[in-house]
């Protein structure tokens, strides 16, 4: 159950929300857009992330041939 103050201070946010008829926002919280990932950096990504799996499996072929 929330608290006198915190129902006081949602009444006084949403008080205002009554006169504007339909034009009341669905959130009243602030919506962040979620960082985008670039290409350049996608590209970065796949460039480390697939070179280590080549270079782990040369190096893993390299030294069955030793033994």
């Amino acid at each position: 159950m929330p608290s006198a103050q915190t129902m006081k201070l949602r009444n006084k946010i949403n008080r205002n929300n009554i006169n504007k008829q339909g034009k009341v926002p669905k959130s009243l919280m602030k919506t962040e857009e979620a960082a985008a990932m670039g290409p350049i950096l996608l590209g970065v990504f796949l460039f480390v992330v697939v070179g280590s799996a080549i270079f782990q499996i040369l190096n893993v072929l390299s030294n069955s041939n030793e033994l």
